[in-house]
């Protein structure tokens, strides 16, 4: 019994941590969450529990998966589309093990998209959850845990200029990724920016409604931004009952963005 305690102690600290946001930069800043608008809660909910080995939380009215580097963060609210027509078409996860994750997908009749081999030259899928969310999987065997969130994708015929916001926006440098020459990183994320046809919509009210990053001193690092000329649509404000401070843009083509600090105490 001894024994078993002290392992559990032992143990604690990597199970706290295994859902943590990244390491921020010295800017203090580092990849947040998705957002998803989602007619049920609670299959969302354990689907991402089970598929992806995420943990749900609760705070305030705020349903919360906590992965490693990323939260998912689900609104009861029927979306008024999915997220394969916006400018945020989708994000995606490296899986350990790409073959064991679609049958288990599979076996839980859910949908499978196109296979092939991506940028990177892995085994990479779509698959569909619920509500038009488009979720991407690259295989990496390599990989020390059976999933991690990895990037999202951005697809605009603005693709080149949207990187060069983002950069000068979080000032970052681009990063290919693969055969992909126009991408970027954050601490614990991917940004990837692909060219589209045609226009894509705004992501507002979509499956995919909003993404966020989270910043170490928000309010100072939302002055740097105003002295870039950036316009808010919601001003930095603190909100204790969620225990975040939090603050809203929209980029040129129309993906909102939350600035969050304080998500990584969930």
């Amino acid at each position: 019994m001894r024994l078993l305690a002290l392992l559990c102690l032992l143990l604690m600290p990597l199970a706290a941590t295994h859902a943590q946001l990244a390491v921020p930069n010295e800017a203090g800043l580092r990849y947040g969450h998705v957002h998803l608008n989602v007619t049920d809660v609670e299959l969302h909910k354990q689907l991402w529990v089970k598929h992806f080995g995420g943990t749900a939380v609760q705070k305030g009215s705020l349903n919360v998966v906590k992965m490693p580097n990323m939260a998912v963060i689900l609104t009861a609210r029927e979306p008024t589309g999915g997220s394969e027509e916006t400018v945020m078409d989708h994000f995606g996860f490296k899986v350990r093990n790409i073959a064991s994750f679609l049958a288990k997908w599979r076996a839980d009749d859910l949908p499978v998209g196109r296979e092939f081999i991506g940028a990177e030259g892995q085994a990479n899928a779509y698959v569909w959850m619920p509500d038009g969310v488009y979720v991407e999987l690259q295989e990496d065997q390599a990989l020390a845990v059976e999933i991690m969130p990895y990037h999202i994708h951005f697809f605009t015929p603005e693709y080149e200029s949207l990187l060069a916001w983002y950069t000068e926006l979080l000032n970052i440098e681009v990063r290919p990724r693969g055969s992909i020459a126009t991408t970027t990183n954050v601490p614990g994320m991917n940004l990837s920016f692909n060219n589209a046809r045609e226009e894509r919509l705004p992501t507002k009210g979509r499956a995919i409604d909003h993404i966020g990053f989270e910043v170490e001193n928000l309010e100072a690092f939302c002055r740097l931004l105003e002295e870039k000329g950036i316009v808010f649509d919601t001003a930095y404000r603190d909100v204790p009952s969620l225990g975040l401070k939090i603050a809203f843009i929209t980029d040129p083509t129309g993906v909102t963005i939350e600035f969050t600090e304080g998500l990584d105490d969930y």
